[in-house]
């Protein structure tokens, strides 16, 4: 049998613009899947560093100069024509206004409003990715108090917190119940979604966006659960290509996590979400910081929820 040619390695750019918006190309006559939209990039050269071939590439098609670039999402993808391994880069830092320098169409596209199709298939996930903030955060219920955590709440979600991770384990079922009811309605007012932890059983789903699976939850599930988003907490390898072989749209990793990662972003743990936390997160891979009660407790200048 002969053996399978290793995949074609592709720096992929996530070049995203001051108001969020993210840059899509469409495919040239001549190409394969001419005519569809993806995220700008190529292949590597040989001994080229990922990040040294997308700057290459975004200024040979482009006409951008990449000042930093973020590792973010490594993913294989098979085409009939190709086997490729995307290295995914955000792209926060560059000069210029991106020009047609082979023919190419492009847009300036907001994730949660693509206009353009149809989508190459590799880039599909990477735009629902898109749309998760760059923080999360753990409710602190019992810790706290329903009361103080609540009003905790509407002063994050006043400040831009749009995905809270309603896990509270130590809560008898019926407080549970009690706090997921006046939270759903508050994260919905303000836009931001709820995922209620997988302990909590028939409160998973009641009026939440979807799931938190823990450990013991990612090791028995058959199937990614039900609802519009799932994610998981894990703290090893195998956690994470669990979550990956079920299609979750995120995990949650400790805080000494780094890219790249297989498949699916992560949010890394942190004690606020501080510029220079959340600065760090990104040259380190990670999607963005998932805090915990001392977002809530402290409300130090300087910090953002979105």
């Amino acid at each position: 049998m002969t053996p399978a040619a290793a995949p074609v390695e592709v720096a992929v750019g996530v070049v995203i613009r001051a108001d969020g918006s993210v840059l899509l190309a469409q495919r040239p006559d001549g190409k394969p899947y001419a005519g569809w939209w993806e995220f700008p990039g190529g292949k590597l050269e040989p001994g080229e560093a990922v990040d040294a071939a997308l700057a290459r590439e975004l200024h040979e098609e482009l006409g951008l100069d990449v000042r930093a670039s973020c590792p973010w999402v490594v993913r294989e993808f098979v085409y009939p024509h190709a086997h490729v391994r995307l290295h995914f880069r955000r792209v926060f830092e560059f000069d210029g206004e991106p020009r047609s320098r082979e023919g190419q169409a492009f847009a300036w596209q907001r994730p949660g409003a693509v206009a353009v199709a149809p989508l190459l298939p590799a880039s599909v996930p990477v735009i629902e990715w898109l749309t998760l903030p760059e923080v999360c955060a753990r409710s602190a219920g019992a810790s706290m108090g329903p009361d103080a955590f609540v009003e905790a709440l509407a002063r994050r979600l006043a400040a831009g917190l749009r995905l809270l991770l309603l896990d509270e384990p130590a809560l008898p079922a019926a407080a549970f119940q009690a706090l997921l009811a006046r939270v759903v309605p508050m994260c919905r007012d303000a836009g931001a979604r709820v995922l209620v932890g997988a302990a909590h059983g028939e409160s998973v789903g009641a009026g939440a966006d979807g799931v938190l699976l823990d450990d013991d939850a990612l090791a028995r599930a058959a199937a990614r659960p039900a609802g519009r988003l799932a994610g998981a907490t894990c703290a090893d390898a195998a956690g994470l290509e669990r979550a990956f072989a079920l299609g979750l749209d995120f995990v949650v990793l400790p805080r000494t996590a780094a890219a790249p990662m297989p498949g699916v972003p992560f949010y890394r743990a942190a004690d606020s979400a501080a510029p220079h936390e959340l600065a760090a997160a990104r040259r380190a891979g990670a999607h963005g910081l998932a805090v915990g009660e001392r977002y809530w407790r402290d409300a130090a200048p300087g910090e953002t929820g979105a």
